[in-house]
């Protein structure tokens, strides 16, 4: 098989590293079906990677950086919540633009074991949910904001991907994206609704001054004191509605 005119060893063997771990439904890829695959000999893996192993590191690696740079490639908008409906079509569009890619990163999930790849992407929409939270847009902490639109961004794109293209309503990506943001935006942040969210105005402002205190650093109070107040604060950010 002739690879003329074809892209460096290097980046045959990470896409037919992904190709292969994408389409294995969890059995074992040899060295022998990547290098193959690639039109590479197992020496000129081990130059670039090391091991199969340091192989598939670099494959989550390599996408997750990608999945980074479409998620943070825009000017914030100053409208937390605006940014993350963004952040989510973003997500969407590089699972359909990728998907064996996407699949090695957020489909390989084994009983009890959390990819850190998920706790990466959950930290990269934290930070924009913080800014939300600090702006009294919310009416849940924003870890637990993160996990839940995560979780479902996660879910839509993947059904997105096992249907044909022809198929695909990607109404269904901006129904759940909406009905996601809702279900964590406070009355501030949904004045335009018919329905409140359920959390009084202190429990947002609750959060919102959490989120304000965790990301400046104030220096105003001691860290003892620093720490109770935020205690106290989180005490009230998870109580029952008032």
């Amino acid at each position: 098989m002739s690879f003329e005119g074809q892209p460096p060893a290097k980046m045959r063997l990470l896409r037919a590293a992904a190709e292969l771990l994408a389409n294995s439904a969890g059995a074992p890829v040899s060295t022998r079906q990547i290098t193959q695959l690639a039109g590479v000999s197992a020496p000129t893996l081990y130059h670039h990677f090391g091991d199969k192993e340091g192989l598939f590191d670099a494959v989550v690696s390599a996408g997750f950086e990608e999945y980074v740079a479409g998620e943070r490639d825009f000017a914030p908008s100053g409208q937390p919540l605006v940014d993350i409906r963004r952040m989510w079509d973003n997500h969407v569009q590089f699972g359909l633009n990728q998907p064996e890619l996407y699949l090695v990163m957020f489909g390989n999930i084994r009983p009890e074991s959390r990819p850190a790849i998920v706790a990466d992407a959950e930290a990269l929409m934290e930070e924009m949910l913080n800014k939300a939270a600090a702006a009294g847009q919310l009416s849940v902490q924003p870890r637990e904001a993160a996990r839940s639109i995560l979780a479902a961004n996660v879910g839509v794109t993947l059904m997105l991907i096992a249907e044909a293209a022809v198929d695909r309503n990607l109404d269904l990506s901006t129904m759940t994206r909406d009905a996601m943001i809702y279900a964590v935006a406070s009355d501030q942040a949904e004045q335009n609704g018919n329905e409140t969210s359920g959390k009084s105005s202190v429990v947002v402002a609750a959060i919102a001054l959490n989120a304000a205190l965790q990301s400046s650093h104030s220096d105003q109070l001691s860290s003892s004191e620093l720490k109770l107040f935020l205690e106290w604060l989180h005490r009230i950010s998870t109580s029952s509605t008032t």
